[in-house]
């Protein structure tokens, strides 16, 4: 081989090595996909399983807030949002869906009526409004904390609504969204039917104690009785539209009850 030629192949080869540790430098620069931080959530888990043992109802989650706020002002017409994360997203809409409105919003995402019952004088009595929004049910036939009866549900909502009562505060009570399927208890069978039944004695609890019913399920349900797809991301929990369509319902419904 002359001299020449040796050269130039050496040239080339040296000049696809190059390009191929090139690329693999360029692959190595890649930064990988990094797994779920198990260590993370666990630590979350570990956290909520801890305040679940130590503070069932979570009445510390407000206690703060609570101690801060101000006594209604004169002529004030204070409303609390008692609910789950359903108000508790809706939250940070109120300024533009309710703007100037005295609403105080004392939702906890997750939780069942019990654990309402519970914290119900720290986070609405004793705040002195003139009339308590309820929405609650949807986690206890989902079984948030446990198998619940519908008699279960009932029974503690009429507490709330008869403690309420008791003190001077009107009362609305929201009927549970549509649900059809909730994606974290699949195992729930037929939840749809079981909110209807429950919606049916709400309205009928509410009519027999001078108390007003806000429909958000007839407003909502698909014809599978589900939430509409344009209304929920997720078959459980509004999105902006569906909050939206829940506002003018829940603004007519404190207004009947602060007639009353």
């Amino acid at each position: 081989m002359r001299r020449s030629d040796f050269l130039v192949r050496a040239a080339a080869g040296i000049v696809l090595v190059s390009g191929i540790t090139g690329q693999l430098r360029a692959q190595d620069s890649t930064p990988p996909v990094r797994p779920p931080d198990s260590a993370r959530i666990k630590a979350q888990r570990a956290v909520e399983e801890e305040r679940l043992r130590n503070d069932w109802p979570w009445l510390e989650k407000f206690a703060k807030a609570n101690a801060e706020l101000p006594p209604p002002a004169p002529g004030e017409q204070r409303v609390v949002f008692m609910g789950n994360s359903i108000f508790e997203v809706w939250e940070r809409h109120f300024p533009t869906m309710f703007p100037g409105k005295p609403y105080i919003n004392r939702a906890i995402g997750g939780q069942t009526t019990p654990q309402m019952l519970i914290r119900f004088r720290q986070d609405v009595i004793a705040l002195r409004p003139k009339a308590v929004v309820i929405l609650a049910g949807t986690n206890d036939v989902a079984g948030n904390t446990g198998p619940a009866t519908l008699e279960m549900i009932e029974n503690n909502l009429e507490s709330m609504a008869e403690l309420a009562k008791a003190h001077g505060i009107r009362v609305v009570l929201a009927s549970v969204l549509p649900v059809f399927k909730y994606a974290w208890r699949p195992s729930v069978l037929h939840p749809a039917q079981t909110v209807v039944a429950l919606n049916a004695w709400m309205k009928n609890y509410a009519r027999r104690n001078g108390m007003v019913y806000l429909d958000y399920h007839s407003a909502m349900a698909d014809e599978r009785l589900g939430m509409k797809g344009d209304l929920s991301g997720d078959g459980v929990h509004p999105n902006e539209a569906g909050y939206r369509m829940m506002a003018p319902l829940t603004e007519a419904a404190i207004r009947e009850a602060l007639r009353e």
